[in-house]
């Protein structure tokens, strides 16, 4: 799902693969590249569900302006994932509703 060789840009650079865990699925990722761009490069398009009603949400303005990408990235809510790079290792949780902080022990 990731373009690898673009007709204006040529071809995409050689980066470093790291692993990031889904939903409790690990999937591969690009060292420093957004995590929606990873997430979308692995076909994931729903990154949270609105409070309300429950709707599918997914990458909209890909700025960090609006909210309709924040997911739960080891264990912290609310997290703009257009804007917030991949390392090795995080935990990222579709985000229900307005998303729970851990509880404190």
């Amino acid at each position: 799902m990731r373009i690898e060789e673009h007709p204006i840009l040529g071809s995409l650079p050689k980066a470093q693969t790291v692993w990031i865990e889904v939903d409790g699925k690990r999937i591969p990722a690009r060292a420093g590249e957004p995590i929606a761009a990873a997430l979308l490069a692995a076909g994931i398009r729903v990154f949270r569900t609105t409070h309300r009603r429950g709707e599918p949400r997914g990458l909209f303005c890909g700025v960090g302006r609006c909210t309709d990408c924040v997911m739960t990235v080891d264990g912290v809510p609310n997290v703009r994932t257009c804007v917030t790079p991949v390392r090795d290792g995080m935990k990222i949780e579709t985000q229900r509703g307005l998303g729970r902080w851990p509880e404190q022990k």
